[in-house]
């Protein structure tokens, strides 16, 4: 064991207060505090194969000896937050007073776009954290979502997804945060410390590679090679881990070479906890327990999917107790499975109760009597991340928008709340099964937002189509209105929703990427009228559309909105007025076409385009693209002399506002190593800043790119840094060189270990 481990280990070690209290717990009682139950679990199907897996066990019954978690006590149905924190607090001072042990539950509730509760504030999908490029600014909505969570007695939260988008086919994308490793790494970490600086644990998934599924499809199999594994989708959770000290993981549904995840004692035992030296508590995805009963087939019965479960390193089941109850008392009762098992994982989860205060907690005072889970702070913050993620893709001068008379809103997206948010909002993931329930919260559309910034203009509205489905008898209305208009703005898009309720989140794969339905074809008959067209899309995923960039049939302009949130609409109608300038850049590259997926700007040279095969990978905009209204130059990179295996490099790079109005450029350095033992990407982002410039103003930006930006997994799946000749550069985006230098790497074959740095530091003077 390595003195790191030694020390993780150590930090580790429960406290005797903890050790006492085990000392005294039957086994019933032990088991009682590694499962969950689902208070509120019902008809609804907020969780993949909810109503399949619905247990019968009541509330009363599972309780006696104790519980470990509370499932989603706000987040199942629309319940007033006031109401149901009084119903908690009474609960857990029964927990409290009438088990015999008096140890109270632990409630955790998702949290990926804000609290995933009635009336609470929904901010930008985690796909736009990545286009906004500004950790900092996450932090603070992961802080602010983390004070209204510990409000209401919530202890955990189920967030941020660090999977590495692989394939936008995938349903799931608008709750990934981007297809680089170190840019998930940095927003998600951020997202890491907010929350539990509020004193709520976040909760780190999907462990492992969950995006890399087959084809794109929700819980399929996973054929990532190992390298793949250690240098795309591992380094952000130890980033999380290690930076960020993110207290949970939940493990990935998707079997990796054909050993499920929740069975992987190599992940979730060697590599998180001995190699890395997280502390803290492994949970379950929904289900996925007994899962490998029913949908992996490697467990005969729920006992002995819970045997494989607890030893691989899954500490507590979620979000009920189906195997890790009466089938695995069973099996420690008949000797099957050491009682050190579950003593392990129990002294794991007495810690974290610990560390929480619920050990110490009576619950005497009373529970909040009133909450306000959309407070302008919420809303400021929820507008800055909105503002700052909206991707200017194409303009020919149209934008921004001065004073037009008569504008043409036109689109299924245009007058749609439920269009700004992704598929984890409460709105979407829950209020869905609710029709007639109010939102419980301001969200104006983007008609409202436009008719409040241009209160002198007359707007003609036309939906055109729906989202999906064939139907163009609303074509005639919307070209009517494009052609008596001044300008005509066409939202298009997506719905989020969930297995099939929509046309993207959880169980919303696609075969194709073209945009849904009908819409394409309503923007190019808009188009054909000859009105300047601005094309918005709202999105939780990229779509192809070369169409809409390229050609006779694209519109003057295109931005790209991926699911902006309550101030979505409101931000978007100021970018579009010109009173504020976009500044997002694309967190994962825009496709040219299903079929040339999965596609990753992180693709060695025999990934790109050629002339040795007819199909075209490129991108219609690469990772990182994102005009502005002003311009920027990048100029005079220099690297010191001092770069070194084991140190890393330090560049500095001048950028300027060349352009007539102020702006915000976000300056991105990238790498390339021209020869190693292995092959490298053609590029690879190393570090990135945003800096706010007036007009005529610049600014020297420096980065201090530590030696682990630069590892790879040798031939010996050693993380290493190679000496030899590296390429650097900045750019607009991953794929323009517009200044470079280069450098080498001095010194010997470096091993990373714990001990290196795995953030750049960027600098900043004018």
């Amino acid at each position: 064991m390595s003195l790191e481990q030694d020390a993780a280990v150590s930090a580790a070690a429960p406290s005797s207060r903890v050790v006492d209290l085990l000392g005294r717990m039957t086994l019933d009682e032990k088991l009682a505090q590694l499962v969950g139950f689902w208070i509120d679990q019902g008809d609804e199907v907020v969780a993949p194969m909810a109503g399949e897996m619905a247990g019968s066990t009541r509330y009363a019954d599972a309780s006696v000896h104790g519980i470990g978690h509370l499932t989603r006590v706000y987040g199942t149905r629309p319940v007033e937050p006031v109401e149901r924190a009084e119903w908690l607090w009474s609960e857990q001072r029964r927990l409290r007073e009438q088990t015999r042990l008096g140890i109270p539950a632990i409630v955790h509730e998702e949290c990926l776009t804000g609290l995933a509760a009635w009336k609470a504030a929904t901010f930008p999908t985690p796909l736009a954290w990545g286009a906004a490029f500004d950790p900092e600014l996450v932090a603070e909505v992961g802080e602010i979502i983390g004070e209204s969570m510990r409000e209401l007695g919530i202890h955990q939260g189920l967030a941020p997804v660090l999977d590495v988008i692989r394939d936008p086919r995938w349903g799931r994308v608008d709750e990934c945060i981007g297809e680089d490793p170190y840019l998930v790494g940095t927003v998600g970490t951020a997202y890491v410390r907010g929350l539990q600086d509020a004193g709520v644990h976040a909760t780190l998934k999907h462990f492992a590679a969950y995006s890399a599924s087959q084809a794109g499809r929700n819980h399929a199999p996973v054929h990532a090679g190992r390298r793949e594994l250690q240098d795309v989708f591992l380094p952000p959770f130890e980033m999380a881990v290690r930076d960020g000290g993110a207290r949970s993981v939940m493990n990935s549904y998707a079997d990796i070479d054909g050993v499920p995840v929740a069975a992987s004692a190599e992940l979730l035992t060697g590599l998180l906890r001995e190699e890395w030296g997280f502390d803290g508590v492994v949970v379950s995805d929904y289900f996925s327990v007994a899962f490998l009963e029913t949908m992996h087939k490697i467990a005969a019965d729920r006992g002995e999917a819970a045997a494989l479960a607890l030893a691989a390193g899954i500490d507590v089941e979620l979000p009920t107790g189906d195997a890790y109850t009466e089938p695995l008392a069973q099996r420690v009762r008949d000797g099957r499975v050491p009682i050190e098992d579950v003593d392990r994982a129990v002294l794991r989860v007495l810690t974290q109760k610990e560390e929480l205060g619920l050990l110490d907690a009576t619950f005497e005072e009373p529970a909040p009597a009133s909450v306000d889970l959309d407070t302008p702070r919420h809303r400021a913050l929820a507008r800055r991340l909105a503002d700052e993620s909206i991707v200017l893709l194409s303009n020919d001068g149209v934008l921004p928008l001065a004073e037009p008379s008569r504008i043409a809103l036109i689109g299924p997206n245009a007058d749609a709340a439920s269009a700004l948010m992704g598929c984890y909002s409460f709105a979407n993931h829950v209020l869905a099964h609710h029709p007639g329930v109010p939102m419980g919260f301001e969200i104006p559309s983007l008609r409202e937002a436009l008719v409040a910034r241009y209160p002198g203009a007359s707007f003609d509205v036309a939906e055109g189509c729906a989202v999906e489905g064939e139907d163009r008898s609303g074509f005639t209305a919307a070209i009517d209105a494009a052609r008596d208009a001044e300008v005509a703005i066409v939202a298009v898009g997506d719905r989020a929703g969930l297995f099939g309720r929509g046309t993207v989140g959880e169980g919303n794969d696609v075969e194709s990427l073209e945009l849904p339905g009908v819409q394409r074809e309503l923007v190019e008959r808009i188009v054909a009228t000859g009105t300047p067209v601005v094309l918005v899309v709202l999105s939780g995923r990229p779509y192809a559309i070369d169409w809409a960039l390229e050609g006779e049939t694209a519109p003057a302009a295109v931005l790209q909105s991926f699911f902006p949130g309550e101030e979505g609409a409101t931000a978007l109608a100021s970018l579009l007025a010109g009173d504020s300038a976009p500044s997002g850049r694309l967190p994962v590259s825009l496709p040219r076409s299903a079929g040339a997926q999965p596609y990753s700007y992180l693709h060695p040279l025999l990934g790109a385009a050629n002339e040795i095969t007819s199909a075209d990978s490129t991108p219609v905009r690469p990772f990182g693209f994102g005009l502005s209204y002003t311009r920027f130059a990048h100029r005079d990179l220099e690297v010191d002399a001092d770069a070194s295996t084991a140190g890393g490099f330090t560049a500095r790079v001048v950028v300027e506002n060349v352009g007539d109005r102020s702006g915000v450029d976000v300056v991105q350095l990238y790498t390339h190593d021209p020869v190693a033992s292995v092959t490298r990407p053609v590029a690879q982002l190393v570090g990135y800043a945003r800096v706010t410039l007036a007009a005529g103003e610049r600014a020297t930006v420096e980065f201090a790119v530590p030696a682990a930006r630069l590892a790879f997994s040798d031939r010996g799946y050693r993380r290493v840094v190679e000496p030899g000749a590296l390429e650097v550069w900045v750019g607009p985006s991953c794929d323009e060189r517009e200044t470079a230098a280069g450098t080498t790497l001095a010194g010997g074959v470096h091993e990373i270990t714990a001990r290196d740095e795995r953030l750049t530091v960027v600098s900043i003077t004018s």
